[in-house]
């Protein structure tokens, strides 16, 4: 999961990520942000998931588990 975290920070171009927070409480998050994040599933975890369905996670924490299960 830390994998995963860091990649979230750098596509959200930023140096700590609080993964107690949500995609859109930061202020990077953006359509660009979410396409980067799309297309990092994608490749590197063989997973796709909508923009509507990342945001509806209550923390990025959340999103990770979901992801590395």
């Amino acid at each position: 999961m830390e994998e995963l975290v860091e990649k979230i920070a750098e596509i959200l171009e930023v140096e700590n990520l609080d993964v107690t927070k949500k995609f859109a409480d930061y202020e990077e998050w953006d359509s660009l942000a979410g396409l980067s994040l799309i297309a990092m599933l994608d490749s590197d975890y063989n997973m796709t998931m909508k923009t509507k369905e990342i945001l509806a996670f209550n923390s990025i924490e959340d999103f990770c588990k979901a992801v590395v299960k």
